[in-house]
């Protein structure tokens, strides 16, 4: 195609006097045309979230890390963090490009995003979505997994063994392994950075030696930065990208007092129980000067976060004292990891790729212990290579997870002095248990539906008083709340349930009306049968009991149940509900029938002429509305079974509490 400029004039002198000056424009405008296309496909910037890529729940602020990449090395005029769709801040200062950020509950899930704004260019922006935090302590005994190496006496790693290489026991006690891997699985790595003053001497040598180390660890491992002086600091990642690791470790300045214990602790009590494999490399001069742990404490952490420890100590052997060497072998060796003491750059790089090398050459092993307690105790492990010329190595125990903490909720009622129903706030209230004062984290009004079962006396002695009972029980059905279930049980010579539980308050009424009476007056039968039906429904529950007479045949020479009451007393402890009996005329057994509404915290009422049972029905109807609910964890962490005492008391003058009085702690 010609050029306007290269158009064929009419004298053919014209045409000639310009021939040689298109051929030198013609590449001029190839050169720029290809200039262009290469401009226009010129890849684009580019931002990305570095750190965190996942959640730790360590204290202090979490670095928030961006990456920024353009191809022409311009820098972006302002970088923008959210969490959230919140802006949380902005950097302007070129990189590295960094936020600090409170993560208020890593039991939540947060988005972060960052954008960068530059002057030719549209916005760019990364996202990233943090799940929940699953920590480490949650998990439960089900299996155990060990992380183990095995050399020969040469020192190099033995590959290939089977289960059946291996002899493991627990305790002295032979356990079976159930799966053995040699896969090298991804890592979490740590780097627990001594940042305290005595490091100041040593900490170009220490930013060197971190740095160093992440040119060792493989891309699909993840890094931690964990400073620490008196207590762990200014977290980075977990992350993968090299710059943002060496980056956070630059910005490390050293300053304090060190806490080598403390800080162990923090980390390995931290990790994300996702992580396939966990690692802690600690950097440190050995000089610990202010930890409120010790080294018996630090141990059985790092056993129950199965952890493997690895040290660097810089300076060398030299510059540490010999209990210091003794401390740094121990958190390595009861771990299963190694203690190096470098004292030049040639061996600071040999034990990068010591670490490394060993962290992937691995076996891991699982058994699911014979002992499945969870009582806190710490287990021992031996594990040893059936071939005497190879020697393993691994942790040589864990911690067995407590037991769940014991929590107790109890439902009650509190009147004044004149026997009126009160209202209550938390700091009316004490709760002990056995003795011990208790810390209260639930209290609200029980509104919970209820199951009630109504258990009417239809012994012969009962047919003069049976219209004013029908009247009464109709009036009972009318107050309750419509979404508690009732149910209805006759006793005489026996037992009928007359009406399983129910919402329909037309077939209760319908029971009423089916009242007739009788024989004589099983009582106890009685109310065995309505705590077994009581028993077959979760939730609150309750059981209004209303006779006339004592436990009897019907000709008063024999008793009138099958079952003993001291049996029923037994029934009546084990089960969570309130009994509240009603005794009509002068023949009640008052003594029993007290000690049982006493017993799971109902009230009991005596009425001397029938014409009164529609009050104490109503009682009861407002007794159950005006109830409590507390609960606590308990003090006592004990799963044996056994009762427990609880006293529920008012600070407020005049008020009685009533209650069950306490409850029985679960088992293991």
């Amino acid at each position: 195609m010609q050029n306007a400029k290269c158009k064929r004039r009419r004298h053919p002198s014209d045409w000639t006097g310009r021939r040689s000056h298109c051929i030198l424009y013609v590449p001029f405008l190839i050169a720029l045309v290809l200039s262009i296309t290469a401009g226009a496909q010129q890849p684009a910037p580019t931002i990305k979230i570095t750190s965190p890529l996942g959640r730790t729940d360590l204290p202090g602020k979490v670095r928030f890390v961006a990456r920024v990449t353009t191809p022409d090395k311009r820098l972006p005029t302002v970088v923008r963090f959210y969490v959230d769709q919140m802006l949380l801040a902005s950097d302007t200062d070129g990189p590295p490009y960094v936020a600090e950020w409170d993560d208020p509950n890593p039991f939540e899930p947060r988005s972060l995003a960052v954008e960068a704004d530059f002057t030719e260019t549209p916005t760019v922006r990364d996202q990233l979505d943090l799940k929940p935090l699953d920590v480490i302590e949650t998990a439960q005994i089900m299996s155990v997994g060990v992380d183990a190496t095995v050399q020969d006496r040469d020192g190099h790693y033995v590959r290939g063994l089977t289960p059946e290489s291996f002899d493991l026991r627990e305790d002295n006690t032979p356990q079976a392994i159930e799966t053995l891997s040699a896969e090298d699985v991804p890592g979490t790595f740590a780097l627990v950075i001594d940042s305290s003053q005595s490091m100041a001497r040593s900490i170009d040598s220490v930013r060197r030696t971190a740095a160093a180390l992440t040119n060792y660890v493989r891309q699909s491992d993840e890094i931690i930065v964990a400073p620490f002086k008196n207590g762990v600091f200014d977290v980075t990642g977990p992350t993968r990208d090299h710059e943002t690791v060496v980056d956070a470790i630059s910005a490390i300045r050293p300053a304090g007092s060190t806490a080598i214990m403390d800080a162990l602790i923090t980390v390995a009590t931290h990790f994300d129980s996702s992580a396939q494999r966990r690692v802690i490399v600690l950097i440190t001069d050995g000089y610990d000067e202010s930890s409120e742990a010790s080294i018996d404490d630090v141990i059985p952490v790092l056993k129950r976060a199965q952890t493997t420890v690895y040290v660097i100590a810089v300076n060398g052997i030299a510059g540490i004292s010999i209990s210091g060497q003794d401390l740094l072998r121990r958190f390595a060796s009861e771990t299963g990891g190694k203690a190096f003491f470098p004292w030049n750059a040639a061996q600071i790089a040999a034990a990068h790729a010591a670490i490394a090398d060993d962290a992937r050459s691995r076996y891991r092993l699982t058994y699911t212990p014979t002992n499945q307690r969870q009582d806190g105790t710490l287990r021992k492990i031996d594990l040893a290579v059936k071939n005497q010329d190879y020697v393993v190595r691994s942790r040589t125990g864990y911690v067995a997870p407590s037991p769940p903490p014991v929590r107790a909720t109890l439902e009650f009622a509190a009147t004044d002095s004149a026997d009126e129903y009160v209202d209550l706030a938390l700091e009316d209230l004490k709760v002990i248990e056995d003795g011990v004062p208790q810390t209260i984290d639930v209290f609200r009004e029980a509104i919970a539906p209820m199951s009630i079962m109504v258990a009417l006396d239809a012994s012969g002695s009962m047919t003069r008083a049976a219209p004013a009972v029908r009247d009464a029980v109709r009036t009972f059905i009318g107050a309750v709340r419509p979404n508690d279930q009732l149910g209805m049980l006759m006793f005489g010579n026996g037992v009928s349930l007359t009406q399983p539980f129910s919402l329909d308050r037309t077939e209760s009424l319908h029971g009423v009306d089916a009242y007739q009476t009788g024989g004589g007056t099983a009582l106890y039968d009685a109310l065995s049968e309505g705590l077994v039906q009581l028993g077959m429904r979760d939730g609150r529950r309750a059981l209004i009991l209303m006779s006339d007479g004592r436990d009897e045949n019907a000709a008063s020479n024999g008793p009138g149940s099958l079952r003993r009451w001291d049996d029923v007393l037994q029934q009546a402890r084990e089960l969570d509900a309130a009994i509240y009996p009603i005794g009509l005329g002068s023949n009640v057994d008052r003594a029993r029938l007290t000690e049982i509404a006493r017993l799971t915290g109902g009230e009991v009422f005596f009425a001397a002429e029938a014409s009164e049972l529609q009050r104490h029905y109503l009682r009861i109807v407002e007794a159950m509305r005006r109830s409590w609910i507390v609960g606590y964890t308990s003090t006592n962490p004990a799963r044996n079974g056994a009762w427990r005492k609880v006293e529920i008391q008012s600070v407020l003058d005049g008020v009685r509490v009533r209650s069950r009085g306490g409850y029985f702690a679960p088992e293991q």
